[in-house]
């Protein structure tokens, strides 16, 4: 029942965060004198913080009308170009000019680990700059009814396999973190049935491949618990009015909770500073911590049967380094990957996946060409900086570029590239 008890939570709270908004919105009303004393503003910036911890944050907006090509600013459209029941794949259409260079055609893979793909937004703005950009728009299992049935990892493999169909191929593939394991292994079944559309390179970054390569908490967790445990305290049943009633899923606010724990300090005194920002009048400040949380606090519940068999395939059984998992009832053989080329790449800091957990893919895929792979270790970034940021923006965003245009399969001559283990350098 503590799906419930948190649902029936939110709505005895409705009335108390309504009354907070309205006293903030009065003390900070300009027309109210005392909003320009230090008194009312931190009445206003108490009411504001309690509304913001208590509230649920819906799903945020990619918000990119725009981006810059070729140093010139051209206008992005969404469009919707695949869709079933779990997942969108949503194509961010630029208007080039007639004849323009589109650049690689780059399939990002965002993860179905509690946030929604907007968390990729940095990602997607900085690579549609220089690439022709789609991205996986996975949907909240609370919102899908118990008629369209179950959701899997085998179906997660198997929606990848229909999206790259439908790209058709010389499409590169970018899967940041947890969809590493199934992306690799569809690219794995594709090229096992040597299958035309299989990606002309694939990009794994902050990926659980091995997660017995310096293993982290979130790691140990799954690791110390059996399987059941994790069925009879996390598994619950989506309560009424969503559309997704009686739904088995591990719901997005205890994946929340998890996270926030790990740095709960850091959170605390984030929200700490936001109250003072307020009290100060620091509107620039304070914008960026509604930014961040506001994504960050948005979060959307995972099936029951996909977690599961995620939590065991991949940080239980290790089943994937082991040449043991099994995609339905045939092996997930990495060894028959020949034709795509891998970028591999971490963060020198990651608390979510640890160094050297990505890098696996490269042992495990004995048969790819050294020209056709490369590993990048980004120094002085956690996970979060792996997809995100300055560094990503300066570092690691143009390697992908670069990497996804050396191995497309229309140009002619292919330059060998380096392999790069940590900052740039080349081994």
């Amino acid at each position: 029942m503590f799906y419930q008890l948190y649902e029936m939570n939110h709505a005895f709270m409705a009335p108390v965060r309504a009354t907070a908004d309205a006293m903030n919105l009065a003390w900070k009303n300009p027309l109210n004198p005392w909003s320009h004393t230090v008194v009312g503003r931190s009445l206003s910036a108490g009411f504001e913080v309690f509304e913001r911890v208590t509230r649920r944050y819906g799903k945020p907006a990619f918000g990119l009308p725009t981006t810059t090509v070729a140093g010139e600013r051209v206008a992005v459209e969404e469009e919707i170009v695949w869709r079933k029941p779990f997942c969108d794949l949503i194509h961010f259409k630029r208007h080039l000019t007639p004849g323009a260079d589109k650049g690689p055609r780059i399939l990002v893979v965002a993860p179905m680990s509690g946030h929604y793909a907007t968390l990729l937004r940095g990602t997607v703005e900085t690579l549609m700059q220089n690439a022709d950009v789609y991205v996986t728009d996975w949907i909240d299992a609370r919102m899908v009814p118990v008629t369209e049935g179950d959701f899997d990892l085998d179906d997660y493999i198997d929606y990848v396999i229909e999206m790259l169909h439908h790209l058709g191929p010389d499409t590169h593939v970018v899967a940041v973190c947890q969809p590493s394991v199934p992306v690799l292994a569809a690219v794995a079944v594709m090229e096992g049935d040597d299958d035309t559309c299989a990606p002309s390179s694939m990009t794994l970054m902050g990926g659980p491949i091995d997660t017995r390569i310096n293993p982290t908490a979130v790691n140990q967790l799954a690791q110390d618990k059996p399987l059941e445990w994790f069925r009879d305290n996390v598994i619950m049943q989506v309560p009424w009015p969503q559309p997704g009633f009686m739904r088995q899923v591990y719901p997005g606010f205890l994946q929340l909770s998890g996270f926030m724990s790990m740095n709960l300090d850091r959170h605390m005194i984030a929200h700490k500073d936001f109250y003072m920002h307020l009290v100060k009048n620091d509107g620039d400040s304070a914008e960026k911590h509604r930014d961040f949380y506001d994504e960050y606090l948005a979060v959307m519940d995972l099936t029951a049967e996909f977690y599961l068999q995620t939590v065991d395939t991949v940080f239980i059984k290790h089943a994937q380094p082991k040449g043991e998992m099994m995609h339905r009832t045939k092996r997930v053989d990495t060894t028959a990957i020949r034709n795509v080329a891998l970028l591999t790449v971490e963060g020198e800091n990651d608390d979510i996946s640890g160094v050297g957990q990505t890098k696996a893919a490269q042992t495990i895929c004995t048969n790819i060409p050294d020209h056709m792979r490369m590993h990048y270790m980004q120094p002085d970034v956690g996970h979060y900086g792996v997809f995100n940021g300055s560094r990503f923006r300066r570092e690691i965003a143009p390697r992908i570029i670069q990497f996804a245009k050396t191995h497309t399969k229309n140009v002619k001559a292919q330059t060998p590239v380096k392999r790069v283990i940590k900052g740039g350098k080349a081994l």
